[in-house]
């Protein structure tokens, strides 16, 4: 899961060498947290969330097919 949504946010930014995914798993529940450029922080949020949305929504329906749950942060 970590590098389907590694791929997708490097897509979004222009400083993907700045792209850090961290995985935290417990179980059947993941924790997938992004941290990107200050810069990108737009990118990947989009006008009133929408993209940030579109990830979480990629990515849990990702998750379902492998038999888990999952949870995508956004940190600074």
């Amino acid at each position: 899961m970590k590098e389907t949504l590694e791929m997708l946010v490097k897509s979004l930014v222009d400083n993907t060498e700045n792209v850090e995914i961290t995985e935290k798993e417990n179980g059947d529940d993941v924790t997938l947290e992004i941290r990107v450029d200050p810069s990108d922080m737009g990118k990947i949020i989009g006008k009133q969330g929408r993209i940030a949305k579109a990830i979480r929504v990629l990515m849990k329906a990702y998750a379902t097919k492998v038999g888990k749950k999952v949870s995508v942060e956004i940190l600074d």
